[in-house]
């Protein structure tokens, strides 16, 4: 059974991740055997984050590629084939949120970014990864959404449906790549402690409502999303597509 979440001789770019989720899956993955590229805006937490992994005794290498890039992200893709000569995982995990307020009244600049960062990133990326991962056989996707992309967060209406989008679009790539054996899941975290997330968390009259209805008692920690996504890394999830696993301490499970 060992064996099932063994990702020895696997590649896996992950991107938002100098920090947080993104940071906490990367380094699962390098214990597992992976050797992964981490991907975010910022070259010198990169650096930083691919030499924590180093110094575990994994192999890591951080890259510089802004989400809303489609030409980083391509390049991205083939400086993980340079450096390591193969991709097999990708995790889309970066995501921006410069809006918190009425969808409505939300400027046309913060739509457009938005959607940029986490949808149209994800494609983009998804594109250039598909690409290497069907001339290798085979691959996994895994994309990072969120539960307000099943019910919308308040003021938080942009991001929500950007991340239902990412739901709808994990599902039809699922359908799309089955035949390629590219496996595409999502994870629908709750409110995890990230810097990302800090306002809902750091904030006492948004958290303890969250808290009131959370039947684990917690928010989450970015280690709590990590056996999900190994699980949707290894060959243990060779059956499992089109699927969105919520990870959220029960919070979702409460009727309204």
């Amino acid at each position: 059974m060992a064996d099932s979440f063994d990702l020895s001789g696997r590649v896996a770019i992950v991107t938002g991740a100098s920090r947080g989720i993104g940071k906490s899956i990367a380094a699962e993955y390098a214990r597992a055997g992976a050797k992964v590229a981490l991907a975010s805006r910022k070259q010198d937490a990169l650096d930083e984050a691919a030499r924590d992994i180093r110094a575990e005794g994994g192999e890591a290498i951080g890259i510089a590629a802004h989400n809303g890039d489609k030409a980083a992200l391509k390049n991205l893709v083939a400086q993980t084939v340079s450096h390591f000569g193969r991709l097999d995982i990708l995790v889309n995990n970066a995501a921006t949120n410069p809006h918190f307020g009425a969808t409505l009244e939300a400027a046309d600049s913060y739509w457009q970014k938005t959607i940029e960062v986490n949808l149209m990133g994800n494609v983009w990326l998804s594109q250039a990864a598909v690409e290497v991962m069907r001339s290798n056989g085979g691959g996994k996707l895994i994309n990072i959404a969120s539960i307000v992309g099943l019910h919308p967060g308040r003021f938080q209406g942009i991001y929500s449906i950007t991340k239902a989008g990412i739901i709808s679009l994990t599902k039809s790539l699922a359908v799309e790549l089955g035949v390629d054996n590219i496996q595409v899941n999502a994870i629908a975290p709750g409110l995890v402690r990230t810097k990302f997330a800090q306002a809902l968390w750091g904030n006492p009259e948004l958290l303890d409502p969250v808290l009131a209805r959370t039947p684990a008692g917690r928010i989450g920690e970015p280690g709590d999303i990590c056996g999900m996504a190994l699980f949707l890394a290894s060959p243990a999830s060779g059956f499992t597509t089109g699927a969105v696993f919520v990870i959220d301490g029960g919070l979702s499970a409460q009727s309204i």
